[in-house]
């Protein structure tokens, strides 16, 4: 099979052939239709993230999100998989074989079945942005009336996380952008109120918008964000924080968070408790069933173009990032 590669020493991404995997037990093989590009796909690849490769001594094809259709199972998965659409989450995690790739293997239940009626494209969008997005809006409350923040709601993640609110029916959902571009965007997804967070006067905005004060922050940038959280937080809301880089540093003012009662959590994907996980993929599959998520604009690039495609990504492309393997 042809594939993107990098390893032995090399984080630069080069096409290869490779024999194609066979699913071992417990796993199937995806025949990959479109592979999703991430910003966790290029900082893996770049040694940012503080995680190895599964192969850093060896080849590591690179990409957590995709979609396909199932070719070949293992011992111990139902054949009648065979054939199935599907959509991949955290494909290279822990494995050689990410979705830059014709073939990918992965365990059984990290392939979900893709409705007919959504895309190849839909279902290399939702991974690592949609799963990210259900766990920052999960808590112990449900999300119905709940006044919700998305930071940087052009965004894979902010996207997702809008239309999972819109899903769940959230009372108000406000989201944060940088300019004209993504706030078009960010309403196209379903947000109520769109503020430029660069802007004097944000905090009054969101809270001309939601006067009770935000529930639930899905918070790409806390260290730049933090004070405006604050400042426009309801009692008891919940912060989460998905998105950082080794310089990131944020001031908390911990008497502040203790006297409304307010909660900052952070999260990693690859560290949720399989729960939790399996809880995050529920509320996709849900949301995805019934219609409700859609893609960004997208950025096509061949296999050939893999590196291209992670070097628009590390650049901040404004849209979805994917490689066409159909």
């Amino acid at each position: 099979m042809l594939a993107a590669v990098y390893g032995n020493g090399s984080t630069e991404l080069t096409l290869q052939e490779l024999p194609t995997p066979e699913p071992g037990p417990g796993m199937v093989r995806v025949k990959v239709a479109v592979s999703g590009v991430n910003p966790t796909d290029w900082k893996t690849r770049k040694g940012l993230t503080g995680r190895t490769p599964a192969s850093a001594d060896s080849f590591q094809v690179p990409n957590q999100d995709g979609a396909g259709t199932i070719d070949a199972v293992g011992d111990g998965v139902d054949e009648a998989r065979i054939g199935e659409r599907v959509w991949l989450l955290m494909a290279a995690h822990n494995s050689r074989y990410g979705t830059a790739a014709e073939y990918t293997v992965l365990p059984s239940e990290q392939a979900i079945t893709l409705p007919d009626t959504a895309s190849f494209e839909l279902g290399a969008s939702l991974g690592v942005p949609a799963l990210t997005a259900a766990y920052c809006l999960t808590a112990h409350e449900p999300l119905a009336g709940a006044a919700v923040l998305v930071s940087g709601g052009a965004g894979a993640v902010g996207h997702a996380a809008i239309e999972l609110a819109r899903f769940e029916q959230a009372g108000q959902i406000v989201a944060t952008v940088s300019g004209p571009e993504k706030a078009a965007l960010a309403r196209t997804a379903g947000a109520d109120t769109v503020v430029n967070y660069r802007a004097a006067g944000a905090a009054e905005q969101i809270r001309a918008a939601a006067a009770h004060g935000i529930d639930r922050f899905v918070e790409v940038a806390l260290d730049q964000n933090l004070e405006l959280d604050l400042a426009v937080a309801a009692p008891r809301a919940l912060i989460t924080a998905y998105a950082a880089d080794a310089q990131s540093v944020a001031q908390v003012a911990v008497r502040r968070l203790m006297a409304a009662n307010i909660t900052l959590r952070f999260m990693l994907l690859y560290a949720v408790r399989p729960a939790e996980r399996r809880a995050a993929v529920e509320l996709t599959r849900r949301a995805l069933a019934a219609g409700a998520l859609t893609t960004l604009p997208l950025h096509r690039f061949t296999l050939a173009q893999a590196a291209a495609a992670h070097d628009a990504v590390e650049r901040g492309a404004v849209g979805k990032v994917v490689i066409d393997l159909s």
